[in-house]
C-alpha cells in the first residue's frame, strides 16, 4: 500500500509501517497544496492518506474517493505510540 503523510503527521510513524511505501507531502512537493488539491493529488498516486487534520471530513468531500483517509487524534508522537497497533490495523483494511 502507498501511504501519504500529510503535514503534521509524526515522521517516526513511518518506521512502524514497514510493510507499506510511505511518502510525505513535503517529499512530494505538495506542502503548499490546499486540502482539496492535496486530496486530488493523493487520490491519483496513493492508496491512503494519514493526517492529523481532524476537521478534514468537515472541510472536504471525502466520500466517493478511492483514497482511504486516517485522521490521527493527535500530533504527539508519545501519545500515538500507544495507538500503533490500531494505526497499523487501520492501514490493512
Amino acid at each position: 500500500m502507498k501511504i501519504l503523510f500529510d503535514q503534521g503527521t509524526p515522521a517516526p510513524l513511518r518506521h512502524m509501517l514497514v510493510a507499506h511505501t510511505v511518502a510525505t507531502a513535503g517529499e512530494m512537493g505538495w506542502s503548499a497544496l490546499s486540502n482539496g488539491d492535496l486530496l486530488d493529488a493523493a487520490s491519483v498516486a496513493f492508496d491512503a492518506l494519514i493526517t492529523t487534520d481532524k476537521n478534514l471530513r468537515y472541510q472536504q468531500v471525502i466520500t466517493g474517493r478511492r483514497l482511504a483517509i486516517l485522521a490521527l487524534p493527535t500530533t504527539s508522537w508519545p501519545k500515538l505510540q500507544r495507538l500503533i497497533a490500531d494505526i497499523v490495523a487501520a492501514q490493512t483494511h
